[in-house]
């Protein structure tokens, strides 16, 4: 969502900040803005600006120098985008500056209580709120004014906060929304992302919600929002700057859809036990005796990471035997749903931050369940609040659309689910047998990462559609879900995705030769289910584009893919459908990394 980086140092801050701001472009925003300030300076100098980071540089002053100073990139929710929205926001004397991602809640019941004592608000956005409060505190330091401003907030937050009068620190807080402290030699930097801090250190602090910090060239501490001190030990990123630049492709999202057979065996790297045919994963902190006693099992995610989900729920079914599925989580937490003491409680996400995964897991922990988190980042929330979990070590993932992510997570299920079948009932040949075909996934996806030309001509012939339909059955029914968002998200094709099973309950309807078909194919137990949906289609003229293991009669072309375990299968037979979905947006002109309307981490509801 919206981007923050903040610096306190020696350095000439603007171009620090720039650099910042644009590491964090792949999050989705509508406008940017900065404010600097220095020891020697006797106020804060800003510049906003609507559009991308480069419209806000092209706006910087060229005497903009400062040592100090806070930086966004907004995503529009509260007034649309503009250059006053913009943040950062600063009270009528210029006094206080704040940039802010998340939600105000109660914003329109403070903001009448402001405007009523005589506050005239510059911008409709909620965030201008908290710099007004913080402005009218009476409190005699800066933490404790802002303290006295968050009392007052309901909703979410990871906010950065400058005065005037302390020019010699950064205030910051969060609760809901990712702060991350950068601990350099005499400079702090914060952000919300540590793909802002990666180019200056690799000692982060994160922060947890109800945390504050204030941070100062040579020093930092943390601290709660009533006051007491807490604890922070700076952690070293396990990435390098280099892994958020586009290593020579033209956009990340095809430098990430080519790293997938390195990112696939990073996932299973030092977790196969050959000797009894099963896995290592020590994080999940659930001994045998445990997970015998699980009875069923939920899977929490949003958007791809429920796909990923999807597809895990079959897994675990298929060779532990537990009853498991998959829901939405911003759906599971407005359900009042039942938490059953047997049930393990599996929540999902790319970033770890996702709000609505996060604020299931926190409803849940406190109705006493078993949490485990699948996650890639590292001491994110959501891994944090867990009981325990999975990371899946897919790398940066800087593209808004989700590909090795995706991939990775579908990956750590697997694990998952054989670690639980051969715990329960998965024999040691099966549990050998899904190893072998674990081991098999880099070098297949490699081969077919080869036929991108292939892939390439058939999506330019099918660019021309204006909708098109996925289909699949059981394991290829989530496979179909999670192609046809990537199509939508990228290319703004509308695109639906259907069990093949109910094609005749309906969507056959909408069969014509001008809306193309998408057909997960496998060759498993289901192949001549899925060939007789393909004879529905092609007596109604409809044009198939299949995914299989074999040239497909009733296709007007087939994607071929190797064969892998039927387990396995799904992996693999999405890979290309990432390619064709890419290069269908690449032949309609369209801004691949940064999709309209789209952000990377949604914190906010």
């Amino acid at each position: 969502m919206c981007g923050i980086v903040g610096y306190i140092g020696k350095r000439d801050v603007a171009p620090l900040l720039l650099e910042g701001l644009a590491r964090l472009e792949y999050r989705g925003y509508d406008s940017a803005g900065m404010v600097v300030t220095s020891p020697k300076s006797s106020g804060l100098k800003m510049v906003k600006a609507k559009g991308r980071v480069r419209d806000l540089e092209a706006r910087v002053p060229k005497r903009f120098t400062g040592t100090t100073g806070i930086a966004h990139t907004r995503w529009a929710t509260h007034g649309a985008p503009s250059d006053i929205n913009s943040h950062p926001h600063l009270d009528p004397e210029n006094k206080v500056a704040v940039v802010h991602n998340g939600i105000v809640d109660n914003a329109q019941e403070l903001r009448a209580k402001l405007e009523a004592d005589g506050v005239v608000f510059a911008s409709e956005t909620d965030t201008e709120v908290i710099t007004h409060l913080i402005a009218r505190s009476p409190a005699e330091t800066l933490e404790e004014k802002v303290r006295e401003a968050l009392k007052a907030i309901e909703g979410t937050y990871g906010i950065a906060v400058m005065h005037a009068d302390f020019n010699d620190r950064i205030v910051v807080a969060r609760n809901g929304s990712p702060v991350i402290l950068g601990i350099g030699e005499k400079e702090m930097l914060v952000a919300s992302d540590v793909a802002a801090l990666i180019a200056h250190t690799r000692q982060v602090v994160t922060l947890d919600d109800g945390e504050m910090a204030t941070l100062k060239a040579d020093d930092f501490r943390t601290y709660t929002t009533s006051g007491a001190s807490t604890t922070a030990t700076p952690e070293t990123v396990e990435w390098e700057a280099a892994s958020y630049d586009m290593g020579g492709h033209d956009t990340f999202m095809h430098k990430e859809i080519s790293e997938q057979p390195d990112a696939v065996d990073r996932v299973l790297r030092g977790r196969i036990d050959d000797r009894f045919s099963t896995v290592h994963l020590g994080g999940l902190n659930l001994d045998p005796r445990e997970a015998r006693t699980i009875r069923r099992i939920k899977i929490l995610g949003c958007g791809t990471s429920y796909h990923a989900g999807l597809i895990g729920a079959g897994l675990i079914e298929s060779m532990a035997r537990i009853p498991a599925d998959a829901e939405p989580a911003s759906e599971f937490r407005y359900r009042n749903p039942v938490v059953d003491p047997d049930t393990l409680y599996i929540a999902v996400s790319q970033s770890g931050e996702t709000y609505d995964v996060l604020a299931a897991v926190q409803e849940l922990k406190r109705k006493g369940a078993r949490v485990l988190g699948v996650v890639n980042v590292v001491g994110s929330a959501i891994a944090r609040e867990a009981d325990g979990g999975v990371y899946v070590h897919a790398g940066p993932e800087v593209c808004v659309v989700s590909t090795k992510c995706f991939t990775n997570t579908v990956v750590a299920f697997a694990l998952l689910a054989l670690h639980l079948g051969r715990i329960r009932d998965l024999s040691v040949t099966d549990g050998k047998r899904i190893i072998e075909g674990l081991r098999k996934l880099p070098a297949q996806i490699e081969e077919i990462l080869k036929n991108e030309d292939e892939i390439k001509q058939l999506a330019e012939e099918y660019a021309g559609a204006q909708s098109m339909m996925f289909i699949g059955r059981v394991r290829g029914y989530p496979v179909a879900l999670e192609a046809s968002l990537k199509l939508k998200e990228i290319s703004y094709i509308h695109a639906e995705a259907y069990p093949a099973s109910e094609l005749k309950h309906g969507p056959l309807a909408l069969i014509e030769p001008a809306l193309p078909t998408v057909a997960i194919v496998p060759d498993d137990d289901l192949l001549e289910k899925n060939r007789a949906a393909l004879e529905e289609i092609k007596a109604r003229s409809g044009r198939i584009l299949a995914v299989a293991h074999q040239e497909q009669e009733k296709a007007d072309h087939t994607i071929v893919v190797p064969k892998n375990e039927d387990e396995l299968d799904a992996i693999l037979m999405g890979i290309p459908l990432q390619l064709f979905a890419y290069h269908t947006a690449l032949a309609m002109g369209r801004d691949i990394d940064k999709p309209r309307n789209l952000a990377k981490s949604v914190t906010v509801e």
